[in-house]
C-alpha cells in the first residue's frame, strides 16, 4: 500500500461526493462502513449512498484543510479536516469537520 494511492483515493472520494456521483462512492465505501455523523447517528454504507442518491446530502464544496496518512503494513489510515457546504434535506450547512478512515 503506498502513500499516494491512499491520497489518491480520498480525493476521488472528495468528488464523488461533491458529484452525488453514487457509483464511483458505492465501489468506493467499503460494504462494512459504519459511519458516524454529526448527531452521533451510526449509518451503514447503504444510508450513506442513499442520502445522496435522493438528494438529501447535497456538498456544494468540500476543501481538504489537513491530511495525514499513516501506513501500518497493509492498512492505512487517514485523518482528515475538511471544511464543507451544502445542504442535508432543506437545511444550509457550512462546517469543518475531521473524520477518520481505516483501510
Amino acid at each position: 500500500m503506498q502513500k499516494n494511492h491512499i491520497i489518491e483515493s480520498e480525493e476521488k472520494l472528495r468528488k464523488a461526493m461533491l458529484s452525488s456521483d453514487v457509483k464511483v462512492l458505492d465501489e468506493l465505501i467499503y460494504d462494512d462502513l459504519i459511519f458516524v455523523n454529526h448527531f452521533g447517528q451510526m449509518l451503514d454504507k447503504e444510508a450513506d449512498l442513499e442520502a445522496h442518491r435522493s438528494g438529501v446530502l447535497h456538498f456544494t464544496d468540500i476543501q481538504v484543510l489537513d491530511q495525514k496518512v499513516i501506513l501500518l503494513d497493509d492498512t492505512a489510515v487517514t485523518v482528515t479536516r475538511v471544511s464543507l457546504r451544502g445542504t442535508v434535506g432543506n437545511e444550509p450547512i457550512e462546517d469543518e469537520m475531521c473524520y477518520t478512515r481505516v483501510k
